[in-house]
C-alpha cells in the first residue's frame, strides 16, 4: 500500500519537527520518520542532557571556589547515579511527548529506516511512501576512526548513559564533546586526558581564550596533549591502553574508558541517496542557498544533513528547517540568515564565540579595534571565587559596530545573547553603552568590555 504525502520529513529531531509542524499547520499532509526515538540528538543525546550533568559539576566547582571564603564544602561530591537519574527524568519522557505533540498537530509519525527507492519515493520498513516534497534532516553520527582498536571507544551517546563514571578517561579529539565531557568528569572525580592531533584544540574559537580555558582545566586535573595521534587502543586486564605518538615520541596512556570526541559527519549512509538522484558530499546534501537539492528539486535538506554555511548547532538546524519549509510552502528561494549566531563550549567556565575571529576580520579588509579585557579580577568573578576570565571584542572602526565577540568566563554564554541582539540589529558600541543594566550583574559588565 502506498501513502501519499505533501511532505515527508526524514529525521525527528528539532529541525525535522519544526518543518513538519510548520507545513502541517498550513494544511499539508505531512509524515515524519526516524529509526531512533523521537527528539533527536540535542534533546536526547546531546545539548540538553549534557547541560543537566554539567549542573552537578557547576555546583561542586562553585563550592570548591568558595572554600576558605565562608563555604565549607565538606564531603560535597557528585553522586553519578543520582545525577544520571535526574538526567533521565528529563530525557525519558521526550520521545512520547514529541510524538504526541506531532500527532495532535496532524503529523503522521512513522518509525523505521528510510531509504530512497526513487526521486519522490521512500521505503520505510517495507512500505513505499510517495511524497511531493522530502526534507532530509537526519542529523549526524560520530566520524569514522582509522586506528586499530577503535571499536573499544564509546561515543557521546554512551557517555551520557554511563551508569558509573570510571576513574581514568581518555577523550579522543579536541572539540566540543571532549572538552565539555572532560570538565564534567573532572568535577565528578575522574582524571581526564584529551588527545588532539592538532597544534590547537577548539580551532573555531579565539586562540588566546582557548589557552586560558586549557590552563583553567589543568587546575582541576584535565590534561591536554597536543600534536598527538593515537596509533592503537588495546584492551588490558583492567581497562585499555592507548598508544600515542606525540612530540616526545611514542607513549602509552592507561585508561578505564576511551571516548570518541573526534567530530561528527552527516548521517546519510542508509538513505540510498543515489537512487533518489540526490547529490551529496562529506559535508552533507548538496543544496542551493535556499536549501533545495541541486540535483532533485523535490528534495530539501537542513541541519547536519545539509552542506551549508551554517554552524552545526541545533538553533541553526531549526532556522534552516523553517526556511526550507517556508520555501516549499511558497515556492520561494529565501536563504537562511546566519548573522550573529552565538556558539558556546559549555566547559567551566564557558567559552563563547560570535561573528568573526580576529584574523578573519583583518583578512576581510576591516579596520578592527581589538578590545581585549582581562576580567579575572572583576567583581563578578571575585564574588564567586573564580580567577579566570577574559573577553575580546572586535569593533569595526568605520561604523563602531561589533563584528566579532569572544568571551571566556562564568555566565558569559548568557551575556552573548545581548551581544548577538546588538550585532543582529546593527547597534553601535556607543548605543550599547547608553543602556543602564541591573547592577551588580554580569550584564552590567558589558559596557566595560566594549
Amino acid at each position: 500500500m502506498t501513502d501519499d504525502y505533501d511532505l515527508l520529513v526524514i529525521g525527528a529531531g528539532m529541525a525535522g519537527i519544526a518543518a513538519a509542524t510548520k507545513c502541517s499547520s498550513q494544511g499539508w499532509r505531512v509524515a515524519i520518520v526516524d529509526e531512533l526515538p523521537y527528539g533527536g540528538t540535542c534533546a536526547l543525546r546531546g545539548c540538553d542532557p549534557k547541560k543537566i550533568l554539567r549542573r552537578g559539576a557547576e555546583v561542586v566547582e562553585s563550592a570548591r571556589l568558595m572554600r576558605d571564603k565562608g563555604v565549607d564544602n565538606g564531603t560535597l561530591a557528585i553522586n553519578w547515579g543520582e545525577l544520571m537519574k535526574h538526567k533521565h527524568g528529563f530525557t525519558d519522557p521526550v520521545p512520547h511527548s514529541m510524538e504526541e505533540n506531532l500527532n495532535a498537530r496532524g503529523v503522521n509519525t512513522l518509525h523505521g529506516t528510510a531509504t530512497f527507492t526513487g526521486p519522490t519515493h521512500i521505503d520505510i520498513s517495507g512500505t513505499t511512501h510517495k511524497a511531493s516534497k522530502i526534507l532530509i534532516a537526519s542529523g549526524a553520527t560520530p566520524s569514522p576512526l582509522d586506528f586499530p582498536g577503535q571499536e573499544y571507544l564509546i561515543d557521546s551517546t554512551d557517555f551520557l548513559n554511563l551508569e558509573k563514571l570510571p576513574s581514568r578517561i581518555v577523550f579522543v579529539g579536541g572539540g566540543f564533546v571532549s572538552f565539555e565531557f572532560a570538565h564534567i568528569a573532572a568535577r565528578a572525580g575522574s582524571v581526564p586526558t584529551i588527545i588532539d592531533r592538532g597544534a590547537r584544540p577548539l580551532k573555531a574559537f579565539d586562540a588566546d581564550l582557548v589557552e586560558l580555558l586549557i590552563n583553567r582545566g589543568s587546575d582541576v586535573g584535565i590534561e591536554v596533549q597536543r600534536r598527538t595521534s593515537i596509533t592503537r587502543v588495546e584492551q588490558t586486564g583492567s581497562g585499555y591502553r592507548v598508544h600515542v605518538d606525540g612530540a616526545g615520541g611514542p607513549a602509552t596512556i592507561d585508561a578505564d574508558l576511551v571516548v570518541h570526541g573526534a567530530g561528527r559527519t552527516p548521517d546519510l549512509s542508509r538513505l540510498n541517496l543515489e537512487t533518489g538522484g540526490v547529490a551529496y558530499n562529506g559535508h552533507g546534501v548538496d543544496v542551493a542557498g535556499h536549501l533545495q537539492s541541486t540535483t532533485n528539486a523535490d528534495v530539501y535538506a537542513a541541519g547536519d544533513s545539509a552542506d551549508t554555511a551554517g554552524m552545526p548547532l541545533t538553533p541553526v538546524a531549526v532556522i534552516e528547517a523553517k526556511v526550507a519549509a517556508s520555501n516549499m510552502l511558497k515556492s520561494d528561494s529565501m536563504a537562511p540568515d546566519y548573522a550573529a549566531i552565538p556558539t558556546a563550549v559549555f566547559t567551566i567556565p564557558e567559552l563563547v564565540r560570535l561573528g568573526m575571529l580576529e584574523h578573519e576580520a583583518r583578512d576581510s579588509g576591516l579596520d578592527v579595534d581589538v578590545r581585549y579585557t582581562d576580567t579575572s579580577q572583576w567583581y563578578s568573578n571575585y564574588r564567586i571565587g573564580e580567577t579566570s576570565g577574559a573577553t575580546k571584542i572586535l569593533v569595526d572602526r568605520s561604523n563602531d559596530r561589533i563584528v566579532g565577540a569572544h568571551l571566556f568566563g562564568a555566565g558569559y554564554a548568557e551575556l552573548a545573547n545581548t551581544i548577538s541582539m546588538a550585532m543582529k540589529h546593527g547597534l553601535t558600541t556607543r548605543q550599547m553603552k547608553s543602556t543602564t543594566a541591573t547592577y551588580p550583574t554580569i550584564g552590567s559588565d558589558l559596557s566595560s568590555m566594549i
